[in-house]
């Protein structure tokens, strides 16, 4: 079969039959990790159990450090770095995934509960690019932490049984909707409005009734928690219930938080398969926090949480300098394992066709990211490029080489803009997605096994 032939068979009929099981056992899994990691708290505490079924050690309970040894270590509960130890010195560089997995929410504000016509409501801030009107009228639950001023922690998850309750955000009806129907969609519904509603059934308190009291006596009968408590809270408002299966032939996932727990998800994957394998080139899995919003703060890629605990490892290997960990980071390369927009028929005209995603054509690369001319990219060199291609196609990676969209449209920038300031190479690469941001996101389920594989074939052989 000629060259030119092939590339028109598509990449499912290529499959043997023990390929199509191996992507539908993925598929599984990262539909179940979809479906109960929807903060970045439950990412990392299911990235734990997973390394620790893998081998991998707490990197607190560990003195001195080997090559083939394998640690993780996790800051502030909502970033983790998994290391693999390889047999060269890590000076030479590291092999890095690094991906985020926070996600667009709701998030409760400090004193969020108020009552208001015999309603009682919370109030939130949302986090991230959001359409806010996409989140109106949808079944919304609640996950995240409160903690106690003794230390108590009190983990929340209300809405994803079926048993529970579940929030929404109301909307004006279309009957009252003639002036809010003129609006343009950036203020259709304004940021102040995404409220939840919560409760409607009143306490009676002496003469008086207060639904605000009676959500508060619940919250207090089953959680012990106290009004007060919310401010030293983190709790957020996602969609309720399950990822699912998208299409007749169940090609595709729809699911809330694709955007980036679909690069996680595969990255940490890919980094447990080759657990058992003697890497020359220490291998590193990164899952970082506060993307969406700049990765800023604490938990994000701009802070040194990275750099500091590269250097830790360096020390417990016996191979710590200031000049060896400038060199470990400078000669290190790196995937920045994020989404991409893939090609919708029904929005073709902010797409170039000729450069951009379609689902079910394998794993997606941005060469740079930016917006118009470019501003504010990080792009990668030829040459680390084409050690990229030649890697995948060694390993039968089905790849597609994208832009976010069409020239002075938009555009975007990712982690690859903070460890590219260290000199490594680096390059945006990822799964396609529909809907990117909305509640709930699509993907394929081809585009997500062909990215695990480019994974581990880059862990294996860069």
């Amino acid at each position: 079969m000629s060259e030119e032939k092939d590339k028109k068979i598509s990449v499912w009929s290529k499959y043997t039959d023990e390929e199509k099981v191996a992507l539908e056992n993925l598929n599984k899994g990262y539909i179940d990790f979809l479906s109960t990691c929807k903060t970045e708290r439950e990412s990392v505490n299911h990235a734990i159990k997973a390394a620790e079924n893998a081998g991998y050690k707490n990197f607190a309970d560990v003195k001195t450090l080997q090559a083939g040894d394998k640690v993780y270590c996790t800051f502030m509960k909502k970033s983790i770095a998994l290391f693999q130890i390889g047999s060269e010195p890590i000076e030479r560089g590291l092999k890095i995934l690094g991906a985020h997995i926070d996600t667009c929410r709701l998030d409760l504000k400090q004193n969020p509960l108020y009552e208001d016509g015999g309603l009682a409501y919370m109030d939130t801030h949302y986090y991230g690019g959001i359409k806010k009107y996409q989140w109106v009228a949808l079944p919304l639950a609640m996950h995240g932490v409160v903690v106690k001023t003794d230390g108590t922690v009190i983990d929340i998850v209300i809405g994803e049984d079926e048993s529970d309750p579940v929030f929404c955000v109301t909307d004006l009806l279309i009957h009252l909707a003639q002036e809010q129907m003129e609006k343009k969609a950036s203020k259709v519904v304004e940021g102040e409005n995404l409220d939840i509603l919560v409760g409607n059934y009143p306490l009676k308190e002496g003469e008086k009734e207060s639904v605000k009291a009676g959500v508060l006596k619940l919250l207090k009968d089953k959680y012990d928690i106290e009004e007060k408590d919310f401010i030293s809270a983190e709790l957020a408002l996602v969609p309720a219930g399950k990822a699912r299966e998208l299409g007749f032939d169940r090609s595709m996932v729809l699911g809330y938080g694709q955007d980036d727990r679909v690069c996680s998800y595969t990255s940490l994957i890919a980094m447990l398969e080759v657990a058992e394998e003697n890497l020359g080139r220490t291998a590193c899995c990164l899952l970082v926090d506060k993307e969406e919003i700049g990765s800023y703060g604490a938990t994000g890629m701009r802070s040194h949480f990275f750099e500091n605990i590269l250097a830790e490892v360096m020390n417990a290997c016996g191979q710590y300098s200031e000049i060896g960990l400038r060199r470990a980071l400078q000669n290190s390369v790196m995937l920045s394992s994020d989404v991409s927009s893939a090609y919708d028929a029904l929005y073709a005209s902010c797409f170039d066709k000729k450069n951009v995603a379609y689902l079910g054509k394998g794993m997606v690369f941005n060469k740079f990211t930016g917006s118009r001319g470019k501003s504010g990219a990080s792009e990668a060199n030829a040459e680390y490029v084409a050690k990229l291609r030649g890697v995948l196609e060694k390993n039968n990676v089905a790849y597609q080489f994208s832009e976010l969209g069409k020239v002075d449209l938009g555009g975007g920038g990712t982690i690859a803009l903070m460890t590219a300031v260290y000199g490594m190479d680096v390059i945006d690469s990822g799964v396609g997605v529909l809907s990117m941001h909305a509640p709930y996101e699509t993907t394929s389920k081809i585009d997500i096994y062909e990215t695990k594989k480019g994974y581990a074939a880059f862990l294996r052989e860069m």
